[in-house]
């Protein structure tokens, strides 16, 4: 064990339980005037996010990371203004922080009202994407949390020089102190430390891959929210529209295929397959997407295919690849989804309203669209501003994590006097 790491990880901790306390008390106009001065900062300190950005993308050639990995590290100038813009939105947002959410009477006079709060301090672990960095820090800002924030050794450099711009940026307009802290090591033992202080944190949400969630989950001494794989889904109904199945798979393969809310398995019922499958094919081979198929859609496909393995049908690719399989209808659909997927997102393409119904409700995922991409599966679409993550659990957060998720309750009673006897 490396006490120097656990030693500053645990001065963290304090620090920040600290921040936390003077963060509860800020109104929500002080919260937002801090988050545009961070937004403005973060546009200032652009060209040195970049450079520490250029540092990591060079690392990551080095040690062959893929195209797509590569993509999710890379920062430039309207990448970086694209992120002060996702501040600026959050400081727009109602601020959950004080909403009475019931409020009622009891016979004896005693008044009772559920009010929301900031959880408190947040620990929040992510792999390579160095837009995390921010985004969770603003969203645990507008929420009153202080937050310890522990990015991959991929996004180190980037990382560093953001959360040094949020602080710093903030400070200007009252931010406390130690409010946004990165840990500066990459060794795994940190998470270690992070996920055992409990005297500290009172949640911590480890988005990445399943070994890191797992990792987590088996050492974490407080609550976990798990943002596991998204090995979404889409199914072609045999009473679908053709060309608007065929967009909906290109955009939800294809726009953005490193991210979890990318398409990676393609169910189609065998109804429609012969005819409409070919196309699809064509489209995606088109857009240099290799097709790994069952041993029906391969049969259709031909060539430009490969046969599907087992371990296809659980797999989250962050890549031009797509798993394809041809099924009865809708039930096997619903079958296979429930058994292989993750619970992320799912989309049916039917005309049908109640084959729409019957997917929706029998699909168990944090998000169910019907005639709708998968990449719409994101807090911003959904109008929550930036995110922490999609959530896979069921509680206390599930689906595109935002505000009211990053707090908690308490109840107020007051009364004139009452008493049990």
């Amino acid at each position: 064990m490396n006490e120097d790491i656990k030693g500053k990880i645990e001065t963290m901790g304090a620090a920040a339980l600290s921040a936390s306390r003077e963060l509860s008390t800020l109104e929500t106009e002080k919260k937002n005037q801090i988050l545009m001065a961070m937004a403005d900062q973060l546009m200032a300190d652009a060209d040195t996010i970049i450079e520490a950005n250029g540092v990591d993308i060079s690392a990551a050639e080095q040690n062959g990371l893929t195209s797509a990995m590569i993509d999710r590290l890379r920062l430039d100038e309207s990448r970086v203004e694209s992120i002060a813009d996702g501040i600026r939105q959050v400081a727009s947002l109602p601020d959950p922080v004080g909403q009475i959410m019931d409020d009622w009477e009891r016979p004896n006079g005693m008044r009772i009202r559920q009010l929301r709060v900031p959880i408190g301090v947040i620990g929040i672990i992510y792999e390579s994407r160095p837009n995390v960095t921010s985004d969770a820090a603003v969203l645990c800002l507008k929420t009153g949390n202080a937050t310890i924030l522990r990015g991959g050794k991929e996004s180190i450099h980037s990382n560093k020089a953001i959360a040094a711009s949020l602080q710093s940026g903030g400070e200007l307009e009252g931010l406390p102190k130690n409010s946004i802290q990165l840990i500066p090591f990459t060794e795994r033992e940190s998470v270690k430390h992070l996920a055992q202080m409990d005297q500290y944190l009172d949640l911590i949400i480890p988005r990445g891959g399943a070994g890191l969630i797992e990792a987590v989950v088996s050492m974490a001494r407080m609550p976990v929210i798990k943002h596991y794989d998204g090995i979404c889904h889409l199914y072609i109904d045999d009473e679908c529209d053709p060309e608007m199945a065929r967009k909906l798979v290109i955009d939800s393969k294809t726009q953005k295929p490193s991210v979890c809310n990318a398409l990676e398995t393609l169910l189609i019922s065998e109804q429609v397959a012969e005819t409409l499958l070919p196309l699809i094919a064509s489209d995606l081979t088109e857009r240099n997407v290799e097709l790994r198929c069952d041993e029906r859609s391969l049969a259709l496909i031909g060539s430009s295919a490969v046969p599907a393995t087992d371990d296809d049908w659980r797999a989250e690719y962050l890549d031009l690849i797509l798993s394809i399989k041809v099924v009865e209808g809708i039930d096997e659909a619903v079958r296979h989804i429930n058994e292989y997927g993750s619970h992320h997102s799912d989309c049916i393409v039917t005309v049908s309203e109640s084959k729409a119904d019957q997917f929706m409700s029998e699909i168990d995922s944090a998000t169910v669209f019907w005639n709708v991409s998968t990449r719409f599966s994101d807090g911003e679409e959904f109008g929550f501003g930036a995110e922490i993550g999609i959530s896979t659990d069921k509680l206390h957060a599930r689906g595109p994590m935002a505000l009211r998720e990053l707090t908690s309750y308490k109840y107020l009673i007051t009364g004139n006097g009452q008493t049990k006897v």
